[in-house]
């Protein structure tokens, strides 16, 4: 559906404003620019991204999503995530718990690892629908591949701000190592109650995401604010955020913040919403723990923590398993209880 199409966001409806960091400024060294990229990393945790260059690549993954999510449910089961924790492959709405009384989630999705996309035409994790495959080569893989240079100049821009020694995110987040990045294309249902929650309450327990919408209902907690608030899709901006794994590493000087996802506010309410969006992970045998050995700002920041949120910061666990224990315990067919969703939670549990 071309975007001109959709009712625009109410101005009625408030919204939290995000700073904008524009792409190509970054990536040609601006310090200014790279000071805006910072303030937004360590305070919200979300910003908007301009002049990405990846808005034809999005379009054409909505299009690929759209061909997956109308093959009959009995196909695209054959390629279901399953109860295990795994990351890869179809996800039917309902699968997952939205909060602990277990309410199922009215989301459906395909996540299409990027060790498969550039791993192509060989299969590295798993096997995917036909719409995924016929695909890969003319929308998946530009989408990935584009997605990555743009997470990986971030991330090298963190580096730099975090006294890291060079290339330590960048070896944390190796093209090398099977890790949980991902392609991710998201539907949720059109006339949904305004409350009802499409996805839960949650924090990404990746490193970066780079997010595409053209309809309203994310919405995020800011820090010391009680009510959520609405993110405005801006069209040809991204909303980009940090995960989990930064804020460990980084010893909570990056900040991963509460989000969620409601329907769309308004006239926006009557339509599909969609989102593409990718997820940026460490390396599945990366250990999650702050880098203070390799910065004295993070060994700072510690030292300036209580020995609770010392060890919120510290799991000690590998990336793989952080991220396998959130997915398994959302999952509808593992619930035992309330205790089930809060053993998928991550940092909004520890906040910093």
């Amino acid at each position: 559906m071309p975007v001109a199409a959709f009712p625009e966001f109410p101005t009625n409806v408030p919204s939290h404003p995000l700073l904008v960091v524009d792409y190509q400024s970054i990536k040609n060294g601006d310090e200014k620019e790279m000071d805006v990229l910072w303030k937004a990393a360590t305070s919200l945790g979300f910003w908007y991204l301009k002049n990405h260059g990846a808005e034809e690549d999005v379009d054409r993954m909505f299009d690929m999503g759209a061909e997956t999510m109308n093959l009959p449910m009995e196909e695209k089961m054959k390629y279901d995530q399953g109860d295990e924790g795994v990351l890869f492959g179809y996800k039917a709405a309902g699968a997952s718990a939205i909060d602990a009384s277990g309410t199922p989630d009215k989301t459906e999705f395909i996540n299409i690892a990027k060790d498969d996309a550039l791993a192509w035409p060989k299969q590295a994790r798993r096997a995917y629908p036909s719409t995924v495959n016929d695909r890969m080569e003319s929308t998946i893989i530009p989408f990935v591949k584009k997605s990555i240079e743009i997470n990986d100049t971030i991330l090298s821009i963190f580096n730099t701000k975090l006294g890291l020694p060079e290339g330590t995110m960048q070896k944390l987040h190796s093209f090398d190592e099977y890790s949980g990045s991902e392609a991710r294309t998201i539907k949720a249902p059109k006339n949904l109650p305004a409350e009802r929650q499409a996805i839960g309450a949650h924090t990404d327990f990746g490193s970066l995401s780079f997010l595409h919408n053209r309809l309203g209902g994310l919405q995020v907690l800011p820090p010391g604010v009680d009510e959520w608030q609405y993110i405005k899709p801006v069209p040809g901006h991204a909303i980009c955020n940090v995960g989990d794994a930064l804020t460990l590493l980084s010893g909570g000087i990056l900040h991963s913040n509460i989000h969620r996802v409601l329907p769309p506010p308004g006239a926006q309410a009557s339509f599909e919403r969609w989102s593409q969006v990718f997820f940026t992970r460490p390396g599945n045998s990366v250990v999650l723990r702050p880098l203070s050995g390799e910065s004295s700002m993070i060994a700072e920041a510690i030292s300036k923590l209580t020995e609770e949120q010392r060890a919120a910061l510290n799991p000690g666990v590998t990336s793989y398993d952080w991220h396998s224990r959130r997915v398994k315990n959302r999952r509808i067919r593992n619930r035992k209880g309330p205790e089930t969703w809060l053993a998928s939670k991550g940092m909004e549990l520890g906040r910093v």
